[in-house]
């Protein structure tokens, strides 16, 4: 389940970004904010995204974003995010749960903050993607993405290629034969 609240076109693709950082664009960079500033952006955005969808009133989400954010109407948020809100999901951890970060805060080119990460957490892991444009010298939500996957480290379904499948190692190896006696502590010679 992906949702995406923006106004913006899809995402330009490689070739596009490879073209405009040969026309001279500045390219992606890191962002210059600390852990905690990262903390209050990722945990109130998605905290908002939260409670508008246990409440099915996103104003208060709308009012929170940009003013290219704040073009979506509530209503057009809440059939952005209908799917969350029928399935009834839980975003509440985020207040006590450490993000993960995939994507560390970078400025994109276009000036806006981009960070992409997930909550680690059992059964299921919350992966976000977030972007925050500047208005008046604050960042406002301009993108969210949320999904939730398995938490905790999966398996893979097929085998990778070129890899051998296991086999099964049969039985455990028998105990040894003889008992392991603790070594003896010999004192040294006098001479």
């Amino acid at each position: 389940m992906l949702a995406l609240a923006t106004i913006a076109g899809p995402p330009p693709s490689a070739h596009a970004q490879a073209k405009e950082k040969r026309v001279g664009q500045k390219a992606a960079h890191a962002a210059d904010i600390d852990r905690n500033g990262v903390l209050i952006l990722t945990r109130s955005a998605l905290l908002a995204l939260d409670q508008a969808n246990k409440t099915g009133n996103y104003t208060v989400l709308r009012d929170l974003g940009s003013p290219n954010f704040q073009a979506n109407s509530a209503a057009k948020l809440g059939d952005i995010f209908a799917n969350q809100r029928k399935q009834g999901l839980d975003f509440s951890a985020v207040a006590v749960l450490e993000p993960q970060l995939t994507l560390l805060p970078r400025i994109e080119p276009s000036g806006m903050l981009h960070m992409a990460g997930f909550f680690p957490s059992v059964p299921l892991q919350l992966n976000f993607e977030l972007l925050f444009e500047p208005v008046n010298r604050q960042w406002k939500i301009f993108g969210v993405s949320v999904n939730l996957t398995s938490g905790g480290p999966q398996a893979p379904e097929t085998p990778v290629a070129g890899q051998p499948k296991p086999t099964d190692p049969g039985p455990p190896p028998d105990a040894p034969s003889m008992a392991v006696q603790p070594k003896t502590e010999t004192k040294p010679a006098k001479p």
